[in-house]
């Protein structure tokens, strides 16, 4: 059996966050200390004490979520005797690509932790609050989603963000056209056009500002071969090219997340186990909707250890 291991995104944050991992095994506690430390700040205390809200915002979450799915991966190697480099592929959802190259050890973790608190800052900058915002597109496809966008009345920029799974798209763009979009809604068979509690467009083209940032910081930051491919969010393809890594992490941010077809990618290439680590059980479910015989199964705590080793 070929497994992939994956990475959630934002969202998936919640106040706890970890702190079980940290009193249970010391290999998570180093984990969270190196983090804070690269960081000059306790973000593992905001992680397990909140505030919710604190706790939410783009600079922290971004970087928590990394933080918890690595520490996770740390448990594991010790305790479940994982080895990264025996799974067919990493990948992860937006922020979770950092994670899966941080834990294929294409980056460390210290400069991991401060380019993902400097892209969420970079992101919430971009566009000034308001302005920007995402929909959920739920029960629709990719083409019916394009549809509803071009069919609204104009109101600036909106594009199609994230690819989540089948009947689950994500928009994002200046406020006013996705308001349009998901007042038109029904008009295209969408079953659900919801708002998401996010601070920015993120995505989009209106990310172009945090695109031109991240490629200075990413000219500067080592990135080793991984030694597991990386299926990269803008191609749905496998990498292990440093130099492509880089300028795709660059593009990631203005781009599409193509989750779909990166796990029908995987799932086309054998792989038919998917372990996802860290914070909830958002992608364990999409994968569920793309490949449907696949097997899953999310690790976040403790708990979850066993019934991990017994896959």
């Amino acid at each position: 059996m070929a497994k992939a291991f994956v990475f959630p995104g934002q969202g998936s944050q919640s106040v706890g966050m970890g702190r079980a991992l940290a009193e249970a095994f010391l290999a998570a506690r180093e984990v969270f200390e190196e983090v804070d430390e690269a960081l000059g700040a306790r973000l593992s205390k905001l992680m397990w004490d909140g505030p919710m809200e604190e706790l939410t915002l783009t600079i922290n979450a971004q970087p928590a979520l990394m933080a918890h799915s690595i520490a996770m991966l740390r448990v594991l190697e010790k305790e479940a005797d994982v080895e990264i480099e025996n799974a067919m592929f990493v990948a992860g959802h937006s922020l979770g690509e950092y994670s899966a190259l941080c834990a294929a050890g294409a980056l460390t973790l210290t400069d991991t932790a401060r380019l993902l608190r400097l892209r969420g800052q970079a992101m919430q900058d971009a566009v000034p609050a308001g302005q920007g915002a995402m929909a959920a597109l739920i029960g629709v496809d990719l083409a019916g989603a394009q549809a509803a966008i071009d069919a609204a009345p104009d109101g600036g920029i909106c594009e199609i963000a994230n690819d989540n799974a089948p009947g689950q798209v994500v928009i994002s763009g200046d406020k006013a056209k996705v308001d349009a979009v998901c007042a038109g809604a029904k008009e295209f068979g969408i079953k659900l056009a919801k708002l998401l509690p996010v601070s920015a467009p993120f995505h989009s083209s209106l990310m172009a500002p945090a695109a031109e940032k991240m490629e200075v910081a990413l000219a500067k930051t080592a990135i080793r071969a991984p030694v597991t491919p990386l299926v990269a969010n803008v191609t749905a393809a496998e990498t292990n090219s440093p130099d492509e890594i880089r300028k795709l992490l660059v593009e990631q941010v203005t781009g599409r997340v193509r989750w779909t077809e990166s796990v029908a990618y995987m799932a086309g290439k054998g792989c038919d186990r998917f372990i996802e680590i860290g914070s909830g059980k958002v992608l364990a479910g999409l994968i569920k909707r793309i490949a449907k015989d696949a097997i899953t199964a999310s690790v976040g705590e403790p708990a979850d250890i066993d019934a991990f080793c017994k896959l």
